[in-house]
């Protein structure tokens, strides 16, 4: 985090330590902000930001969810985040769009609080290690429920429904694994702390139905490649016997990427090793990352 030299914040880059707001921001005690996370790739034609339109369109989405109107364009925001990027000087990196109520009246109604913009971007390698990217991680059924869809609203990506992710990571890294994977209220699997979940069951691809999780856009991608691949890929139930009993499992997202999941509650996970459909997806979303699957070309925006 260090090396991060510039924020773009409500309309201009600034420098890091001038990225700042008020203690009293309302986003800072009630949770009423949203966020994004993409990633820009070094690929074979220069720096691009992946399916930054996507991530651009679902922070809009989950604007409108939580009756937040952003004070700025969809095109403003993609050519915003194109220009952090390029302020920061680097050929890779995470970018974070945030969008937040800020200072203004103080109680729970957020609407009298001016609605505020940032984009950070910084090097950030595999989420869970290169190690796990390479050899799986171990994950655990968690003891929190992923929030009822009557409750919170699991399509959009706000700050407050992290809390949930927060608790079950902790829980999961205390006992001894490096990720958890949640519940819905009815039982049946959700998805990962800040990740969508897979498994594999004779050659068949299965994910949790939509209802109850983020609309992950690696998780899309990873669906559009599997398909275009000629596997069967399913949105069904899924519980977690499911899992226990698959060939294979693993996470998906923009900070995870592709990540085999190895054990769950201490139970190996198919011969223990990431399997041969997880290590293809991995290698096939690479490519494509990388600029080097012109079928795909779509999804990358160059900075140039």
């Amino acid at each position: 985090m260090q090396e991060l030299l510039s924020i773009w914040m409500n309309g201009e880059i600034v420098d890091w330590k001038a990225a700042t707001t008020h203690v009293l921001t309302h986003a800072l005690h009630y949770g009423t902000a949203i966020f994004e996370g993409l990633r820009c790739y070094k690929t074979v034609n220069g720096p691009a930001a992946f399916r930054l339109k996507e991530h651009v369109q679902r922070l809009f989405d989950s604007a409108r969810i939580i009756k937040m109107d952003i004070p700025y364009s969809q095109k403003e925001i993609h050519r915003a985040v194109l220009d952090t990027i390029l302020a920061n000087k680097v050929d890779e990196c995470y970018v974070r769009p945030l969008v937040y109520r800020g200072y203004g009246e103080m109680g729970v109604d957020p609407t009298g609080c001016e609605v505020m913009a940032i984009i950070a971007a910084w090097k950030w390698g595999a989420y869970m290690g290169e190690k796990g990217i390479e050899h799986g991680i171990r994950a655990k059924i968690s003891s929190y429920t992923r929030n009822s869809v009557n409750a919170s609203s699991p399509h959009a990506k706000t700050s407050a429904n992290y809390l949930n992710s927060a608790l079950a990571k902790m829980e999961a890294k205390e006992l001894g694994y490096d990720e958890a994977i949640l519940l819905d209220m009815h039982g049946f699997v959700s998805e990962g702390s800040g990740e969508n979940i897979f498994c594999v069951k004779n050659g068949v691809i299965i994910t949790p139905h939509p209802y109850s999780i983020l609309l992950g856009i690696t998780r899309d991608t990873v669906m559009r490649l599997a398909l275009d691949a000629d596997y069967d890929v399913r949105e069904t139930l899924c519980t977690r016997d499911d899992l226990y009993v698959a060939d294979e499992v693993f996470f998906t997202g923009t900070a995870a990427e592709i990540t085999p999941v190895v054990e769950i509650d201490g139970r190996k996970v198919g011969n223990g090793k990431p399997g041969p459909i997880t290590r293809q997806l991995q290698q096939t979303f690479f490519r494509v990352v990388r600029g080097e699957e012109k079928a795909y070309e779509e999804w990358l925006d160059y900075l140039c």
